[in-house]
C-alpha cells in the first residue's frame, strides 16, 4: 500500500510540502494522523524552513475521519492522536498553508482548520457533519470559534451543514478563494513569505499567535473529556455511528 502522505521540499528547501495521499477519500485515520504528526515532528524545527503547504491528492481534500475508529473501543486512542496532531499544528513555528479542493469534511476540516491560512476552491465543500451521526466535533469546537466567531461556528457545529468554498470565504473560514488553491498558496508564499528571514518569521508567528494555542489546547482537554466520558456513554452516539457504518437511518432515543 502506498504511503498515506507525500513529503517533499520545494522552493530551495524553504517550503515543506505535505500531501494527503489516499485518494479519493483521503480519510484521516490512525495511519494518516501518525504520518502527518511524524512529518511535522521531523521538519518543523528545521531553521531554514519558512512555511508548510498541506494539500491532497485527487479531487478531494478529505472525506473526514475514520468512522469505525470513532466507536467506543477505538475512539480514545483516535482522539488522543488527532488532538496531539492539532496541538502540534497550532503551535507550529512557521505558517501552515492549506489548499482545499472538493470535500473537506469532519476530521479533514479539523486538520485544515489547525493550519494558519486556508486556500479554498470556490466549489469546495467544507463542513462538520458529525452531529448528523449523533456525535460532536471536538477539535472543531475549539478551532472554529477562533477562526470565524462563536455564533458562526455554532451554526456549523450544531447543524452539520456544509458550505461552499465561496461561502467559507465570506464566513472567514477560508482566507483565499480561487479556482486553483494550490497555485494560490504557492503564489502567496512566493510573494509574501519567500524573501523573509526565517528566524524573524518564526518570532512573528509566536507573537501573532500568543494566547491562541494556549486557548485551543486548554479547551481541547475539556472537550476530549466530555466526548470520551459523557458523549460516548450515551446510547444515541453509538447508534449514530453504527447506523452510518451499516448505511441505515439512525433511530434516536434521545438518551
Amino acid at each position: 500500500m502506498t504511503s498515506p502522505l507525500k513529503v517533499w521540499f520545494d522552493r530551495d528547501g524553504t517550503l515543506l510540502r505535505l500531501r494527503l495521499n489516499r485518494p479519493k477519500a483521503n480519510i484521516v485515520d490512525a495511519e494518516m494522523i501518525a504520518a502527518l504528526d511524524a512529518a511535522f515532528g521531523e521538519h518543523l524545527e528545521n531553521t531554514g524552513l519558512t512555511a508548510v503547504l498541506l494539500d491532497a491528492s485527487g479531487p478531494h481534500f478529505s472525506f473526514g475521519a475514520s468512522v469505525p475508529e470513532h466507536l467506543p473501543d477505538q475512539c480514545a486512542d483516535m482522539l488522543k492522536a488527532l488532538h496531539g496532531l492539532v496541538r502540534r499544528m497550532v503551535q507550529s513555528p512557521v505558517p501552515i498553508l492549506v489548499a482545499i479542493r472538493g470535500q473537506c469534511l469532519g476530521g479533514g476540516l479539523e486538520v485544515a482548520a489547525a493550519g494558519q491560512m486556508l486556500f479554498s476552491a470556490e466549489d469546495a465543500n467544507l463542513g462538520q457533519p458529525e452531529m448528523q451521526l449523533g456525535v460532536f466535533a471536538p477539535a472543531a469546537s475549539c478551532l472554529l470559534p477562533e477562526r470565524i466567531g462563536q455564533s458562526r461556528a455554532e451554526d456549523l457545529l450544531y447543524s452539520g451543514r456544509s458550505v461552499s468554498g465561496e461561502e467559507a470565504g465570506r464566513l472567514g473560514l477560508a482566507d483565499h478563494v480561487s479556482d486553483d488553491p494550490e497555485a494560490a498558496a504557492l503564489d502567496y508564499f512566493d510573494a509574501h513569505l519567500a524573501a523573509k528571514s526565517a528566524s524573524s518569521l518564526r518570532l512573528a508567528v509566536r507573537a501573532a499567535r500568543a494566547g491562541f494555542a494556549e486557548r485551543v489546547m486548554a479547551k481541547l482537554a475539556v472537550v476530549e473529556k466530555l466526548y470520551l466520558e459523557e458523549l460516548m456513554s450515551t446510547r444515541d452516539a453509538v447508534e449514530g455511528l453504527e447506523a452510518f457504518i451499516a448505511k441505515r437511518p439512525a433511530r434516536w432515543e434521545n438518551r
